[in-house]
């Protein structure tokens, strides 16, 4: 499974709707399940993005229609960022020419 980092800021309407994004969260991680992904970690944060999502999926499809599938809803945009392990970096390493 490859692991990605969807960085998320709230739209208007998902400020708007602040007091429900708990169980959007939820719905969320209801949504990876579908489209074949796991929610490792979830946070609200502060600064430049409100949301910080930690997910594994079997492959760059899943992520991205997980990704607009949520933003698709309206209350949210995403930024998806492939992320590699030192496992990972290692094998690219050896791969460079």
């Amino acid at each position: 499974m490859a692991t990605y980092v969807v960085l998320g800021t709230f739209t208007e309407q998902g400020v708007r709707n602040a007091k429900d994004s708990p169980k959007r969260a939820d719905a969320f991680r209801d949504m990876a399940k579908k489209c074949g992904a796991t929610v490792k970690d979830l946070y609200w944060a502060q600064g430049q993005y409100d949301i910080v999502t930690i997910l594994e999926a079997p492959d760059d499809l899943s992520a991205t229609a997980l990704s607009l599938s949520v933003a698709a809803l309206g209350n949210i945009r995403t930024q998806t960022l492939r992320a590699f392990s030192a496992a990972d970096m290692k094998g690219i390493i050896d791969k460079m020419v």
